[in-house]
């Protein structure tokens, strides 16, 4: 049982800090447009999901989902959902706001505290609202600062929330789940890639082999992060998969102050901290929940 969660740790630390490392990868292919590197993630992650469940030939859920309209029209709009979630986020590196990307992941798990509660209807206890107005605090403090909401913070965060909303009550696992998502956003994806390249107007009609390779890279890059983060997922307590994903936006965090030097006054300290209170609040009391809720251990009482 100990190996098995420590697999799981290694695992997770895996996905996590790969999806931190994220800025380097898209700061590396900047030169290409942000709509265009998602247009390629998307192909190429198709191809190397496809290529992934040939191998192991596990394609026995697709044909009860091609008889489902209502689940393919979910995982439909999933997948708009994490489209639009790449392209905020590439549009952010490229544009020099990879600190304001971290704070989106950040703040993400409290979007979703407050979409359980307003969509599955979840009640919070009194340490959980807390850490809600504590986060919120941060996010107000951080727009009357710069004068304008942080809006790259707030689509990434309530995005990549609505798309774990829409998963959360899907059956299919990580790898199938991209497979779809992606397989849906083909015939839209596709085309438009072809034409854009064809007119010559694209990266790939440029010649340049080694940019041509990082975008293939990309396939890859997209769904490897996935699948590890399902193998540790399965393998940890819900409780310490929480509190490892906090290392995704510190890494980002760190990249945007430390490597390509983006401005981070007192003043934005100050609003992340609020935020960092918040989710520290919040993941205590989920681990104190958690330990309560371990066999021998009385029940918990919901505040």
């Amino acid at each position: 049982m100990r190996r098995f969660m420590h697999a799981g740790i290694v695992y997770a630390v895996l996905a996590f800090a790969a999806w931190g490392l994220f800025p380097l990868y898209f700061h590396r292919i900047q030169a290409v447009p942000p709509l265009e590197v998602v247009l390629h993630r998307s192909v190429w992650s198709l191809l190397f999901v496809l290529l992934l469940l040939a191998t192991l030939r596990r394609f026995g859920w697709l044909r009860p989902l091609l008889q489902a309209p209502r689940q393919l029209g979910r995982f439909a709009v999933s997948a708009l959902l994490l489209s639009g979630n790449w392209l905020v986020y590439v549009y952010a590196v490229q544009s020099g706001q990879v600190v304001e990307a971290s704070l989106g992941y950040f703040i993400n798990p409290i979007v979703s505290v407050l979409l359980g509660v307003l969509v599955l209807h979840e009640r919070l206890n009194r340490v959980q609202w807390a850490a809600v107005a504590l986060a919120a605090a941060g996010v107000l403090w951080l727009t009357v600062q710069h004068g304008r909401l942080p809006w790259i913070a707030l689509v990434l965060a309530v995005s990549f929330a609505l798309y774990g909303l829409m998963r959360k009550t899907s059956s299919l696992g990580a790898l199938e789940g991209l497979a779809l998502e992606t397989l849906l956003l083909a015939p839209l994806v596709v085309p438009a890639l072809l034409w854009w390249t064809l007119r010559g107007h694209g990266a790939m009609a440029q010649g340049d082999l080694a940019l041509d390779a990082w975008l293939v890279i990309g396939g890859p890059l997209t769904a490897l992060p996935l699948l590890l983060f399902a193998a540790g997922a399965r393998r940890l307590p819900l409780a310490t998969v929480g509190l490892l994903q906090y290392l995704s936006p510190t890494i980002q965090l760190a990249l945007g102050v430390w490597v390509f030097r983006e401005p981070f006054d007192g003043a934005r300290l100050a609003g992340f901290a609020f935020i960092w209170a918040g989710l520290l609040l919040y993941s205590l009391d989920g681990l104190r929940r958690s330990r309560a809720a371990a066999p021998g251990a009385p029940a918990l009482r919901r505040g």
